[in-house]
């Protein structure tokens, strides 16, 4: 395989977990009522905002996995290994429950980070 091929590879296993991502995000939206996605949506706004401070180019730095050939796909791997671990110890959760968890550990890791 030459290097250009490689690279190909790469950014199509990107572009995979890029639509993977949005059809998860699209299947957890369309579950929910507006009510429940607008009450959703303030939480983690909430949450969010903390999250900013602490990771302010965060936004950044996904985008340029993006362009990384294979990064993409390897942290996206791993977030779905840690969702689905997540999932089977926590029976009736949802997505947003693993997001709010998610928002709340990374606050909490770099709050102690700062200690």
């Amino acid at each position: 395989m030459s290097y250009e091929e490689i690279i190909v590879l790469g950014w199509n296993l990107n572009l995979v977990m890029f639509f993977l991502n949005l059809f998860f995000a699209l299947r957890a939206m369309s579950l929910k009522t507006k009510e429940q996605l607008e009450e959703e949506n303030r939480v983690l706004s909430t949450l969010k905002e903390e999250f900013d401070k602490y990771y302010p180019y965060r936004k950044y730095e996904t985008m340029i996995t993006y362009l990384i050939p294979f990064t993409a796909f390897f942290r996206m791997s791993y977030r779905l290994i840690e969702m689905n671990s997540f999932f089977s110890r926590n029976k009736g959760t949802t997505m947003v429950d693993y997001m709010i968890y998610k928002y709340q550990n990374d606050i909490q890791m770099a709050k102690n980070r700062l200690k």
